[in-house]
């Protein structure tokens, strides 16, 4: 048994270099400090952001979902939306609870490896079965279809996404390497998404003679079916056993008070005690909504942007996954850029300045085709076109903003972990990132029902092509992508005021947990 072995070693060592490391001029309080405010290893990093190329790969996969029920197979759009719609309400149940169970179980292998380890299974199957329905079920039979296996993959999802996120919040306490941790993660997840996402668009749906756009052709969703679900699966169990040897830093009960620990005993009370105290804790509300927000919005994209791109602009399979490249400047920028304007300006402000520049580049390029400011379609030359470098000069721009949101926002999160084991004594790191885990779900649930309703309302037909399609429809897609999108973000964005945490604040927090845990060394 190497991982135990391996977790049993490097306990041992840890405990003999603190030993060895006592010196009459140190206290309990600073040996306990430097333990915990370490710095982390490039490996580590990588091997904790390995983990987000399960998330790379359903993204990719994501851009079809849609397509292939509603223009492929022939379900209804607002069947479509219902299945979104159903897994998003499982989601809103299952996360938090995963979280809870998470935070409170202990296993030779720590709180969240055993749950990590034990999702890839499930997770690659249930991602085949999506894309792979039998053949002869009826509407009704597809759309039940749908919803089952999408429910199934997402519930295998939660058991890995929400212990891997509480993994990283307490890998360290220091607050600029926080930053560090969440900006490998999704530098990782960005660059992951835009291979995945080439080798989606160019290798399994190549465009040709029979379909202009290769996502509509059905004989490609058996590769994607099989390689994403090895993807997902190999993801999850390298990112476990590249992280394993820290199994011995993360937090468990001993670095709490044994007076608090048993006020805060396994049971219902803390439980409930828990929940109340998130309730009621403005910083948490603030990245709650926010996260939202935003998750919702950028599912919208996410779904009806594939129906602007293939039926809108007229782009290829190719074409529109290449759009994913524009994305790479940021991902290789983000960490630096992260660090450098959180130093500068604090997370909060960060937060709400990159929101705002990012919301308003990517939905620019609907809102200039609305208003008729923006080049025609020129589907025979697009790569030299000028619809080309419109669509992309600005999205490139928006694209190295947008990475830098969700770091910061994760490491807001781990800071609230913080306050709340403060107020609390509990560390419940889980369930405190289980609504990002949640959110990057409801970005694929509820923007899925809203995409796929908004399908329906405006009456997209199945089967459709860009010579079938009336004006009306395009605006219609094209105002839901640009304006619409504008309204839900900025309608938002206040939430983001109410944080409440800054660095000064979150040293304080520390000052304090330090004392506290010392008196159990």
């Amino acid at each position: 048994m190497p991982f135990r072995l391996t977790h049993q070693t490097l306990r041992d060592n840890r405990i003999k270099t603190e030993r060895n490391s006592v010196t009459p001029e140190t206290t309990n309080s600073e040996q306990l400090s430097q333990s915990r405010r370490r710095k982390v290893s490039k490996r580590t990093k990588l091997g904790f952001a390995s983990g987000m190329l399960e998330n790379s790969m359903m993204t990719a996969a994501a851009l079809t979902t849609m397509l292939f029920y509603n223009q492929v197979l022939g379900v209804a759009p607002e069947l479509c939306g219902l299945a979104f719609a159903i897994a998003s309400v499982v989601d809103a149940v299952s996360d938090p609870l995963v979280g809870l169970l998470s935070d409170r179980v202990r296993t030779r292998w720590g709180r969240r490896h055993p749950f990590m380890l034990g999702s890839s299974l499930p997770l690659g199957l249930f991602f085949y079965l999506m894309y792979q329905p039998p053949e002869g079920l009826s509407e009704t039979g597809l759309f039940w279809w749908f919803t089952i296996t999408m429910v199934g993959m997402r519930l295998a999802k939660t058991f890995y996404s929400v212990p891997h996120a509480a993994l990283g919040s307490e890998l360290t306490d220091d607050y600029d390497e926080r930053t560090s941790i969440f900006g490998w993660n999704w530098a990782v997840m960005v660059i992951g998404g835009v291979f995945l996402t080439s080798f989606v668009g160019f290798i399994i749906f190549p465009s040709g003679d029979e379909y202009y756009n290769g996502f509509l052709n059905p004989n490609g969703y058996q590769f994607l079916a099989i390689f994403g679900g090895l993807t997902c699966f190999l993801a999850v169990v390298i990112c476990s056993f590249m992280t394993a040897d820290q199994i011995p830093y993360l937090h468990s009960d001993a670095s709490l008070q044994s007076e608090v620990r048993a006020k805060y005993a396994e049971t219902a009370l803390s439980i409930w005690k828990d929940i109340k105290g998130l309730a009621t804790n403005p910083s948490y509300l603030s990245v709650v909504f926010c996260w939202l927000i935003l998750a919702i919005s950028g599912g919208v994209l996410g779904v009806a942007g594939t129906y602007a791109f293939v039926y809108g602009f007229e782009f290829t399979s190719e074409e529109i996954a290449f759009r994913e490249w524009v994305k790479l400047p940021g991902a290789l920028m983000c960490v630096a850029f992260a660090a450098y304007l959180v130093k500068k300006i604090d997370k909060k402000y960060t937060v709400i300045l990159m929101i705002l520049v990012t919301t308003f580049l990517v939905g620019l390029p609907y809102c200039l085709r609305l208003l008729g400011w923006f080049p025609d379609n020129d589907p025979e030359t697009f790569f030299s076109s000028s619809l080309f470098v419109a669509i992309f000069g600005v999205w490139i721009l928006g694209f190295i903003t947008l990475p830098v949101v969700p770091i910061v926002i994760d490491s807001q999160l781990v800071d609230i972990a913080d306050e709340h084991e403060l107020n609390t004594g509990n560390r419940s790191e889980a369930l405190i990132m289980a609504v990002r885990t949640f959110s990057v779900k409801v970005s694929d649930g509820l923007g899925g029902m809203i995409g796929g309703f908004w399908l329906a309302f405006i009456d997209f037909p199945k089967n459709a092509s860009p010579e079938t399609l009336t004006q009306e429809h395009l605006d219609q897609l094209f105002f839901m992508m640009g304006p619409l999108y504008y309204i839900i973000v900025y309608a938002g964005l206040g939430f983001c005021f109410m944080y409440r945490i800054s660095r000064s604040r979150h040293e304080e927090i520390l000052r304090e947990l330090e004392k506290r845990r010392s008196l159990e060394v």
